[in-house]
């Protein structure tokens, strides 16, 4: 494999772990500079079309071709995406993100650099041209912030190029939006420049959304209207009222925040401890990173994010005065104030700054399970061991189950897993000895008796967990056994099933608990492919074993048919009906033709007789 090839499977690894939510992510080549940032409803899917399909554009196989690495921040919504994105592309300015922009672009106000700025909506970035503002995911709102700007100031709409010198020497003339009063015409002097811009510069205002002072005056003139009966006009104003106050909530994550803030949190391992850091500005998270630390010393929490916010601070050179913290810390930060919100949109953040780096520790530990495949099982039994509080790593577990038929041909199974994977020669079948009719407790006890006090005899190591493919009361009926009868100390567990026969909870200690693991967690799956591994071995057994006595009830009463021939006959045919079916001929070539009379004389007479 060439060295292109190997940089796309690792970079198909990257996106195999990434997660199905919205987010940004963000192209790095060999300089580790950022190449394009992009906006996704979903995450693993959208960037997973880069490296899946072979791509049509040139621009684009240009890109992959110097892709080096994926980074990626994970965010609550699509809209959120959205304004992450634009943030992300106004602080790197990515070489790729111009020429490779969707053809759904979205749409962004422009305030010329002209003598008399513009205001206009557009969908093509030009900084020469003007400053932008935006861009707005929904169309709605640019246009309802396009007509509050022209209801309040009436800027000129024309495509007319004015300068001081055409003013001067009188080169224009009122349009028609000065006569329908859409325009106060400073293209002929009846609006100074200086009103002119000063309304510009309000529009500047509200377009960075510091619309406080707008919406409050608003408000007030809204009530006046209203107290003197002219409702039709107060009504008008609501709707202008309505419309800011809507672009700000959708613009902003904290509403009515005009500081910077600086969010923080971390997760701990064994020695390693990721940090994430998130920068707001004006009401917007614009950058966005995780740093991974390697402890070494026993370092408190505080002591670790304390100096990774110290190093993050300066590498993006924040000088936000305010922090948010999941904790306090001891550092003293002059003119700084630290928050460690309880509820809130500080709490959300915190909240969104945790959720990437648990990300970011998942995407690592999955990164590592690719250079190490050993690692994989490794650190999915470490998880278990956290969850049921074991003493030692559950290196080997054992789980057991009963299958039988109203109590017949009644058969256990033992399923044995080394470092979480099946030992398939350490796997025992169980023939039910001691017990009579469908009883599954005392056959469970039966089964568990019979293996370790074995186990004990031979000298042979034993499990380090114990699981039962059943609720509390098998627990308890395998710990009686175990503990109080053996008296061995091995930890159990028990899955539990729902209404619907689908397992839903871990249990575990003695009286049992509901373990609190999300099922669809990698421990938890991997706990289920126990069970189904187990139910899958008792039950094939159990129909072996029913299958078996069927055929041996029949065979065994055909005189002229002995032990050989009958093996031979279950081995080629596996049932007696099929042996019924077959002619003189397929039997005659598995046990010759004057054993296959005597079959077919037998399955004749037993036609007849019915």
């Amino acid at each position: 494999m060439d060295k292109d090839a190997l940089r796309i499977e690792r970079l198909k690894g990257i996106v195999a772990n990434m997660p199905e939510s919205p987010g940004c992510y963000q192209y790095l080549d060999a300089e580790r500079n950022i190449i394009y940032v992009g906006k996704a409803k979903n995450l693993k899917r959208r960037v997973s079309s880069y490296f899946l399909k072979k791509q049509t554009s040139n621009k684009t196989r240009i890109m992959v071709g110097k892709i080096e690495d994926i980074a990626y921040v994970v965010v609550p919504t699509e809209e959120d995406a959205l304004l992450l994105e634009n943030n992300l592309i106004k602080q790197h300015k990515p070489r790729y993100n111009i020429l490779l922009k969707d053809d759904k672009t979205y749409p962004s106000i422009c305030v010329t650099n002209e003598y008399l700025p513009r205001v206009i909506k557009t969908r093509k970035i030009i900084p020469r041209f003007g400053t932008y503002y935006g861009p707005f995911s929904h169309v709605y709102i640019l246009q309802g912030m396009m007509e509050l700007i022209k209801k309040l100031y009436h800027v000129r709409s024309c495509h007319t190029a004015i300068t001081a010198d055409s003013i001067e020497k009188r080169k224009h003339k009122p349009c028609l939006d000065y006569h329908i009063k859409k325009c106060l015409a400073p293209c002929v002097a009846k609006q100074s420049r200086e009103e002119y811009m000063q309304a510009i510069e309000e529009i500047r205002q509200i377009l960075k959304g510091n619309t406080k002072e707008l919406c409050r005056g608003m408000l007030e003139q809204m009530n006046e209207l209203s107290a003197q009966m002219r409702f039709e006009e107060a009504n008008e104003i609501k709707k202008r009222y309505l419309i800011a106050k809507e672009y700000i909530e959708r613009s902003e994550v904290i509403p009515n925040v005009s500081h910077d803030i600086d969010v923080f949190n971390i997760v701990e391992e064994e020695g390693i401890a990721y940090i994430n850091f998130l920068h707001v500005a004006n009401g917007a998270i614009n950058q966005a990173f995780t740093i991974e630390c390697k402890k070494k010393l026993d370092e408190t929490q505080e002591e670790v994010l304390s100096l990774g916010m110290v190093e993050l601070r300066e590498r993006f050179h924040s000088t936000a005065k305010e922090i948010v913290l999941p904790f306090a810390i001891d550092t003293e930060l002059n003119d700084i104030t630290i928050t460690i919100p309880l509820r809130g949109e500080k709490k959300h953040l915190l909240d969104l700054s945790l959720a990437n780096c648990r990300q970011y520790r998942f995407d690592r530990l999955k990164q590592q399970e690719k250079l190490n495949p050993e690692q994989r099982s490794t650190n999915l039994l470490k998880e278990l061991q956290r969850a049921l509080s074991l003493e030692h790593l559950p290196t080997t577990i054992e789980c057991f189950d009963n299958s039988n038929t109203m109590g017949t041909d009644a058969v256990a199974g033992c399923v044995v897993f080394k470092m979480a994977k099946p030992s398939k020669q350490d796997y025992r079948k169980y023939i039910i000895k001691t017990v009579a009719g469908p009883d599954d407790y005392a056959s469970m006890a039966e089964v568990v008796r019979r293996r370790y006090s074995r186990m004990v005899e031979e000298g042979t190591p034993l499990p380090h967990l114990i699981i039962t493919d059943g609720g509390k009361g098998q627990m308890e009926v395998v710990r009686q056994v175990v503990e109080d009868e053996l008296g061995l100390h091995i930890p159990i567990a028990g899955l539990a099933k729902n209404d619907r026969h689908r397992t839903n909870e871990l249990l575990f200690g003695f009286p049992a608990q509901v373990v609190q693991i999300d099922i669809k967690s990698p421990v938890f799956q991997f706990l289920t492919r126990i069970q189904d591994e187990v139910h899958r071995y008792a039950i094939t057994f159990h129909r072996e074993k029913r299958s078996k006595r069927m055929v041996d009830s029949e065979l065994d009463h055909i005189k002229g048919i002995g032990p050989v021939a009958k093996e031979q006959l279950i081995k080629a045919f596996r049932s007696v009906k099929r042996m019924r079916e077959a002619t003189l001929e397929q039997l005659g070539e598995v046990v010759g033709e004057a054993k296959a009379r005597i079959l077919q004389e037998h399955f004749n007479g037993e036609n007849h007789d019915s």
